[in-house]
């Protein structure tokens, strides 16, 4: 017990350290020393919830906090994995970027789309906006992508400078390694916007539940490569020009098996021609003069909201797309909903819910010349991280939902 206290402090310290090298250095406008061109490099740690940090052992976050800047961050609707990664990538809601779900129908095309069908995955033809790496490529900054949804497709006919094909089984050493190598690139060709990815602890919430002892475990660990991360860092020539961002697409609730329905038992699913989605939430299409039927059956259900095409709350963004089909179905906070028994899983946790709900909050923290230090941000969108990112980088930002004025007051 005593090693590993002594290990895990001077860990913190030697953290702490690195990160607080920030600030030291006149900077101008974008976090730009002596007028060179800035860099920003952004990690997301796949349902990395707002207040594990609080509940587990993170001293390496903690240190990030005290160097920088820390916010709650709130997904867009649904908070999924794929809408999200790929609404921070944009700065568009779901709804106007396109991917509505992980797996959805899109009917202009005529096509399916699925995180498990690398085909469509890797067609441009389903991405609407322009994703950060489109616009530093149209900006002629280099770039590189690991593993970020959307980037293993060209979209609008561009592709990130860098990347790599998505391969879970890589080690999360091993992608440390590949953003460090990019780093020690040439300055000519060395990438200035970076995003890369762990599915952690997406993956060990979904089993274990938010509360869980591996979840736990799983937490600090990603804590611990974090440290071997920004190490590296600090060893590189260019490191005091670096901003960084560790964020996440959405959090994770905890469920239980006792609070689960069947769509199956609540209507006659022979009235539905396409069933997109899983659990908490489903976008159907519903067989010609039957929709209000089935959103009458629906209607009636308790634990679960149904709402029309164009019907939805406007504060979720949602619903006004041709690829939420005819009717969207989210079950309520901590209840589960899922197709039929069959697909039933044996978990703990999830997301997808009402992006209200604060269990589906991620975190937001980021440190370098452009950021303020030791500064608490109030909660905020993540579309807003778009405009963020182009600004520190000087780039001319597409079109987008989000605003920089919401986000402006943690730059220094």
């Amino acid at each position: 017990m005593k090693k590993r206290f002594v290990k895990r402090f001077a860990l913190f310290i030697a953290v702490a350290i690195t990160i607080s090298i920030y600030g030291c250095k006149t900077t101008k406008k974008g976090g730009t020393p002596d007028g060179d061109k800035p860099y920003l490099i952004m990690l997301s740690l796949d349902g990395f919830r707002w207040d594990y940090p609080l509940r587990f052992n993170t001293p390496v976050l903690d240190s990030l906090a005290s160097a920088g800047v820390f916010a709650e961050l709130k997904p867009c609707f649904p908070s999924k994995t794929f809408p999200n990664h790929y609404s921070i990538a944009t700065g568009l809601y779901p709804d106007h970027h396109g991917i509505v779900l992980n797996n959805f129908y899109a009917p202009l095309l005529h096509r399916n789309y699925s995180i498990t069908d690398r085909n469509s995955v890797r067609d441009g033809v389903f991405y609407g906006g322009e994703p950060l790496w489109v616009t530093a490529q149209k900006q002629h900054l280099n770039n590189a992508v690991l593993f970020w949804v959307g980037s293993e497709a060209d979209i609008r006919g561009i592709a990130p400078q860098r990347r790599y094909n998505y391969n879970q089984s890589l080690p999360f050493e091993s992608r440390i390694d590949s953003i460090t190598t990019w780093l020690n690139l040439p300055p000519k060709i060395r990438p200035h916007l970076i995003l890369w990815y762990y599915h952690e602890p997406d993956h060990t919430g979904h089993i274990d539940g938010p509360y869980g002892t591996k979840t736990k475990e799983t937490v600090e660990q990603l804590d611990k490569w974090l440290g071997t991360f920004f190490n590296k860092m600090r060893k590189l020539p260019d490191f005091d020009k670096f901003n960084f961002i560790i964020t996440s697409d959405h959090g994770m609730g905890e469920i239980s098996s006792n609070k689960a329905l069947l769509l199956d038992k609540l209507i006659d699913t022979s009235d539905i021609e396409i069933i997109n989605g899983g659990n908490p939430v489903f976008n159907l299409k519903v067989k010609a003069g039957r929709v209000e039927k089935v959103y009458g059956q629906l209607k009636k259900c308790r634990h679960i909201s149904v709402w029309k095409h164009n019907g939805l709350p406007p504060r979720l963004h949602y619903g006004t797309n041709p690829r939420t089909l005819d009717l969207t179905v989210v079950a309520d906070t901590t209840w589960s909903l899922y197709l039929n028994e069959k697909d039933m899983r044996n978990e703990k946790g999830t997301h997808g819910y009402d992006n209200n709900w604060r269990a589906m909050h991620a975190i937001f923290y980021a440190a370098g010349p452009a950021f303020k230090k030791g500064y608490r941000h109030h909660v905020f969108e993540n579309i807003n991280i778009y405009p963020l990112v182009t600004h520190i980088l000087n780039l001319k930002p597409a079109k987008t939902d989000g605003n920089f004025n919401t986000v402006k007051e943690m730059l220094k």
